[in-house]
């Protein structure tokens, strides 16, 4: 098995599809990752820039971002990656 850029694209592919399956109330809520666990008022602005988030804010935001963001082009990346990989075997 070579290491191609094909394969690294379809492992960001894997990930992206991982984060955007994560459910909130399911999974994220119960370890305290949910929406209503980021502070309020922790990204206000203050003369133009952006007051310092925590790294638990910004990730909670980029999952978040992810799967409101993502949920189109992901469904047609998933079905040229499957018809692709059925027509090359």
């Amino acid at each position: 098995m070579t290491f191609t850029l094909y394969s690294l694209l379809e492992a960001a592919l894997l990930v992206v599809n991982a984060i955007a399956v994560l459910n909130e109330e399911r999974f994220l809520r119960k370890i305290g990752w949910g929406r209503d666990t980021v502070q309020p008022g922790a990204a206000y602005y203050q003369g133009g820039y952006a007051s310092p988030q925590s790294t638990k804010s910004q990730i909670i935001n980029l999952v978040n971002s992810v799967r409101t963001v993502m949920r189109f082009p992901l469904i047609l990346l998933n079905t040229a990656t499957i018809i692709l990989l059925v027509l090359a075997g």
